[in-house]
């Protein structure tokens, strides 16, 4: 199963990020996974609450612009290469990866989640589920 992304474009100057986190601490969502790509006027923000329905409420009631994408959540085994296990199968299946990035917590078993975005996402979780790669859906959000 999938889960929900959030994105949202923020002008590269101090503090829009901050206005990001004050209203949403404020609302009691936190952020369990986080990416930041800039360029040299805009910064697109990706990350995972533990509320998505929630956040993107609070966000676009203080007008901001968000994007809300099914993304993957991983279980990478903890070892050099160990994120060859779930690269493989995705190659495999000729299934790209457009990005990852680190939740911040571990699963049940003690090992690290990376969120994936791809661009087949249906099809890549029924590969990575054959190919024994643990993923998650809903319980995430409350990891």
């Amino acid at each position: 199963m999938s889960i929900k992304q959030i994105s949202v474009s923020l002008e590269n100057v101090p503090g829009k990020f901050l206005d990001v986190s004050e209203r949403l601490g404020t609302e009691g969502i936190n952020i369990r996974a986080i990416s930041v790509a800039d360029t040299s006027d805009i910064s697109t923000v990706r990350f995972v609450t533990d509320d998505p329905k929630k956040t993107v409420n609070v966000l676009r009631s203080h007008g901001f612009s968000i994007k809300e994408t099914d993304v993957i959540a991983v279980e990478v085994p903890d070892h050099p290469g160990g994120l060859q296990a779930v690269l493989k199968p995705l190659k495999s299946a000729n299934i790209n990866v457009l990005y990852l990035y680190p939740f911040l917590g571990r699963g049940e078993s003690g090992q690290p989640i990376v969120i994936v975005g791809v661009d087949k996402t249906e099809q890549a979780i029924e590969v990575l589920n054959k190919n024994w790669v643990h993923t998650f859906g809903q319980e995430i959000y409350a990891l």
